[in-house]
C-alpha cells in the first residue's frame, strides 16, 4: 500500500492541474470501490471548483467548496494497494514519460473515475484491486470522522517532536516498530519507512517503545534522533518521487526509484550499509509484517 511520501507525489502531481480548476464533468464507472460511492456522486462533483488538494496521512483531501446549495464537502481519496491517477489531455494521449521499472495498469476496465477539468485535463482514477476509496464529507464535521478522528500529527509538521513522542512512547512495552505504525501516535508511516528509520537512527525494531523515554516519561537524546531521522527518510523519499512497490506510480506514469535506496526493506541477506558495520539484514515477521533490520548495528 502506498505510503506517506507515494501520496504527497501524487498530490504533488496532481495539483497543477486540479487546483483552482472547475470539475466540468465527473464520470464514475462503476457504483463502488472499496466501499460504495456517496449517492449521486458524480453529479455532486460535477462544476464544483477544486480549491485545494491537501494531504492528511495517507488520504488525499480535496476542498471543492460549497456546490449551489451551499453543501460544503470536501472529496477524501484513498489509493488503497493499487489505485494510482493519471492525467490526461482531453481527448488526446495520455503523457506518460519517464523510464518504468514496472509497468502498471492501463486497462480501461479499470478506470472508475473519471475528472474533466477546467484546463483541457482529465484526470483518471484507476484500481484494478478496487481498495481504493473516494468519499463525500462535510467539510465541519472532517475531523471528527472516523477516518480521521484518531490520527496523530503528521510526521513532517510542527506538532510531531520528541516531546510527542515520548509521551506517546511512555511505559509502553510494546515493540518500538508497532508503537511507530500506530496512527493514533503518528500519522502516514508504514512498514518501509519504519524499518528505514530504525535502521538509520540504530535503533532495534524488537525493543520496548518505552526504553525511549526517560523515568518520568520525557524525550530522551534517542527519541530526539528518532524523530530527525524519520523526518530525513520521509524528505528524502518524497523528494525522490515515492517509492514503488507492485503498481503504485506516480501521477504522470513514472515510477518512484526510491527503493533503490532501501538500506534494509526487502533486503534479507545483504550487508548492512551503516559505515564499519559488517552485520547482514535480516528479517522477523512482527504482528504479520516483514520486518528488515541489522541485528550488529541496531539494538
Amino acid at each position: 500500500m502506498p505510503e506517506l511520501p507515494e501520496v504527497e507525489t501524487v498530490r504533488r502531481g496532481l495539483a497543477p492541474v486540479m487546483e483552482g480548476r472547475r470539475i466540468l464533468a465527473a464520470v464514475a464507472r462503476r457504483p463502488d470501490l472499496r466501499w460504495p460511492l456517496p449517492e449521486r456522486f458524480a453529479e455532486r462533483l460535477t462544476g464544483r471548483t477544486l480549491r485545494r488538494l491537501d494531504r492528511r496521512a495517507k488520504y488525499l483531501v480535496a476542498d471543492i467548496g460549497p456546490d449551489s446549495s451551499g453543501s460544503d464537502e470536501v472529496l477524501v481519496m484513498h489509493l488503497g494497494m493499487s489505485g494510482s491517477f493519471r492525467i490526461e489531455p482531453d481527448g488526446g494521449v495520455p503523457d506518460i514519460p519517464g523510464d518504468f521499472v514496472m509497468p502498471r495498469s492501463r486497462l480501461a476496465a479499470h478506470d472508475h473515475v473519471v475528472l474533466r477539468m477546467e484546463g483541457g485535463h482529465e484526470v483518471v482514477y484507476n484500481d484494478p484491486r478496487r481498495f481504493g476509496a473516494m468519499l463525500l464529507v462535510p467539510r465541519n464535521g472532517l475531523e471528527a470522522h472516523p477516518l480521521f478522528r484518531d490520527i496523530g500529527p503528521e510526521p513532517l509538521g510542527a506538532d510531531f517532536d520528541a516531546a510527542h513522542l515520548a509521551r506517546a512512547f511512555a511505559g509502553r512495552r510494546v515493540p518500538l516498530k508497532a508503537a511507530l505504525l500506530d496512527q493514533k501516535v503518528v500519522a502516514g508511516l508504514g512498514n518501509i519507512y519504519v524499518c528505514e528509520a530504525l535502521h538509520r537512527a540504530g535503533l532495534s525494531p524488537e525493543r520496548g517503545a518505552f526504553t525511549l523515554t526517560t523515568p518520568t516519561g520525557g524525550p530522551t537524546a534517542l527519541i530526539v534522533h528518532l524523530v530527525e531521522t524519520i523526518r530525513q527518510v520521509l524528505e528524502e523519499a518524497i523528494a525522490a518521487g515515492g517509492s514503488t512497490l507492485r503498481d503504485h506510480a506516480q501521477v504522470d506514469g513514472t515510477l518512484g526509484y526510491f527503493q533503490h535506496t532501501f538500506r534494509v526493506y526487502g533486503r534479507e541477506g545483504g550487508d548492512c550499509s551503516t559505515p564499519g558495520c559488517r552485520g547482514t539484514i535480516a528479517r522477523l515477521v512482527q504482528s504479520g509484517r516483514s520486518t528488515f533490520y541489522c541485528a550488529a548495528c541496531q539494538s
